[in-house]
């Protein structure tokens, strides 16, 4: 199995990156902020004007070292990648899947049966956790419309636009009911449904920042199993976009992200102090912020967990390296279908 190593977070935006042997210095004008040794690292997030070294992107992409690069205001600007890893017939047998509806059509209804399966499971896990702060009755109803959305998914054998359409809709149903899933901070925290391209609340901000952290998390782990994160099964393809990584990150979404936010809310690690508004009013969260995000986000990822389909110990930031293998080894045709994560 795989080792969960560490994530390099660089909030300074005067930080500036660089390469000296197997190592990254990260320095600030003339001075020495820190020196981090790569072979400890698994990705580098780099949130500051002046980037990195050509020589250290370069190296990063050759020992398939993550590198992201961001806006000191929390932008995604850029991702670096190395050559292709892995075999390259499992990744002409993606293709001939992607191309191919009829093919492509159980893998993506298994991804969508996961997020149905988890978002209902998030609702589930709240009304038997905070019975008495919330309106149980208008949870259980969206819960059971998740449940007769999620049995109809199931029966469907055919139609990627009507899997499209229904995933859609029951997300919509999800949404909903999410602002009573925040239970503190009700005065500042607030959700009237999803906006981005830029967020407007602070909720929305949260989502959309930690949405394009995972996305990237499941873009490095699909990469890092030899698949191809471009080339997707549900998601059209599209220059830029990686199609297969928001694939797979569809299931993980309700327990990997939402919930997190949930929790950065509720136990109050994040409060308006930590947020920003620019002039055009988008919402995002200043550089403190950022800051305990990512501590918790770390502290996140290294929690055990048991796989619920492997029934092994893993953490919790291996699960999307652990979704990746088991994708590949069913396009490789060693498991007869995509098992996706249904968390319990």
């Amino acid at each position: 199995m795989k080792k969960l190593l560490n994530t390099l977070y660089v909030m300074s935006e005067d930080a500036y990156l660089s390469l000296d042997g197997e190592n990254v210095v990260v320095k600030k004008g003339q001075e020495t902020a820190g020196r981090f040794p790569l072979h400890n690292i698994e990705s580098i997030l780099c949130f500051s004007y002046a980037g990195a070294s050509p020589a250290l992107i370069g190296y990063c992409a050759e020992k398939n070292i993550g590198v992201a690069l961001f806006s000191p205001q929390g932008k995604f600007l850029a991702q670096a990648a190395g050559r292709p890893y892995g075999n390259v017939l499992l990744r002409k047998e993606q293709y001939r899947i992607s191309d191919d509806t009829q093919r492509s059509f159980p893998y993506a209804k298994n991804m969508i049966t996961g997020k149905i399966y988890n978002c209902r499971w998030s609702l589930e896990r709240t009304c038997r956790d905070h019975t008495a702060r919330v309106d149980v009755t208008r949870l259980k109803e969206i819960s059971a419309e998740l449940q007769e959305g999620l049995q109809s998914i199931v029966l469907l054998e055919e139609g990627m636009d009507s899997l499209r359409g229904m995933e859609g809709e029951l997300a919509a149903r999800y949404f909903s009911i999410f602002d009573e899933l925040i239970i503190n901070q009700k005065e500042e925290f607030f959700f009237d449904g999803r906006n981005r391209r830029p967020p407007r609340d602070k909720v929305n901000a949260l989502l959309s920042f930690v949405y394009t952290i995972l996305a990237g998390d499941c873009a490095n782990a699909l990469e890092s199993v030899g698949l191809d994160s471009y080339v997707g099964f549900m998601h059209c393809d599209r220059p830029g976009r990686k199609s297969l990584a928001l694939d797979l990150m569809e299931e993980l979404r309700p327990i990997m992200a939402d919930r997190f936010v949930l929790t950065l809310i509720n136990t109050k690690m994040l409060n308006e102090k930590h947020f920003v508004v620019q002039q055009d009013e988008t919402v995002l969260l200043n550089e403190k912020g950022r800051k305990i995000f990512f501590s918790s986000w770390q502290n996140r990822k290294k929690e055990v967990i048991t796989h619920p389909y492997l029934k092994e110990k893993v953490e919790w930031g291996l699960v999307p390296y652990v979704q990746a293998l088991l994708l590949a080894r069913t396009i490789r045709g060693d498991l007869e279908e995509y098992p996706p994560f249904l968390w319990k």
